[in-house]
């Protein structure tokens, strides 16, 4: 049974916005056909009102289950609102910070790594990282299981300078250890994806994990290099995850990158596995 999650992060609402990427996006779910859509924060450029009732007609417009999170954007630009209302905004449309989806196939895990003192940087504190493990633990047997926050665990090729979630070892082990499979974010307007094995030592013994940034949808910054605007689709099967990057060229989608991971502790295959593999011409 294959289940398809569709991943927007960054829109920037108020900010160089664009309707026939609106419109392309509309198209790409009717495509798809994903269970459920998650926005990791950053809907709108600055928190305000009507920025946030824009992004959330757009978001429910798209048909589809969601589990929406705040970013850093989304939160009052302006003091004192900035810390005494710092999420109401958001929760007027959301109702909480910290969704969780829950499926037969999935089972997704929200959290909010937004800080208003931090203008950049997010964090999770343990209780929110223990609550995290213990709506984990609660999935389906064989749902996959993901956790979304909006700061960034693993790094891009160009803007190396924008800074990660706070303590992100510590939160990154969290998670792992917690039993998630996948780790969703975005802040960085980037794609980048990569597996645990990849950076961890591996022994063999432990589960595979994917972490992915989504590029950002919207473009608040056009001249700025290096900020990519696009979208990641991830299709789970009981064996496989495959993550495919949609990048918006003007006047459609392109599909830039497809890559395929393990779920479970076996790789997707030996070497001897892979050389008998028969290759596309």
């Amino acid at each position: 049974m294959l289940t398809r999650i569709l991943h927007l992060s960054d829109l920037h609402v108020g900010a160089q916005e664009d309707l026939e990427i609106e419109r392309a996006v509309a198209a790409l779910v009717a495509l798809v056909e994903p269970e459920l859509i998650v926005a990791s924060g950053d809907l709108t450029h600055r928190g305000r009102r009507e920025q946030h009732e824009r992004a959330a007609t757009f978001l429910r417009s798209l048909g589809a289950p969601l589990v929406v999170i705040p970013g850093n954007h989304d939160i009052p630009y302006t003091f004192p609102a900035r810390f005494t209302r710092t999420f109401a905004e958001f929760e007027r449309h959301w109702q909480t910070t910290e969704p969780v989806y829950r499926s037969e196939h999935l089972h997704v895990v929200g959290l909010n790594s937004v800080r208003p003192w931090r203008q950049q940087s997010g964090g999770l504190g343990q209780s929110g990282l223990e609550q995290a493990a213990r709506l984990l633990g609660e999935a389906q047997e064989g749902a996959l299981r993901v956790a979304v926050l909006h700061h960034h665990l693993i790094g891009a090729p160009w803007r190396t300078r924008k800074k990660p979630v706070a303590r992100r070892n510590h939160v990154l082990g969290s998670l792992v250890d917690a039993g998630a499979e996948l780790i969703l974010a975005g802040h960085i307007h980037q794609a980048a994806v990569s597996e645990r094995r990849e950076f961890e030592v591996s022994t063999g013994g432990e589960d595979a994990v994917t972490v992915a940034v989504a590029p950002g949808l919207g473009q608040p910054r056009p001249r700025r290099r290096g900020e990519a605007r696009g979208l990641h689709v991830y299709e789970s099967s009981d064996d496989t995850l495959r993550v495919q990057t949609y990048v918006w060229q003007a006047t459609g989608w392109g599909l830039t990158a497809e890559r395929e991971f393990p779920r479970g502790r076996r790789p997707l295959a030996t070497p001897a596995e892979a050389a008998a593999a028969p290759r596309a011409l």
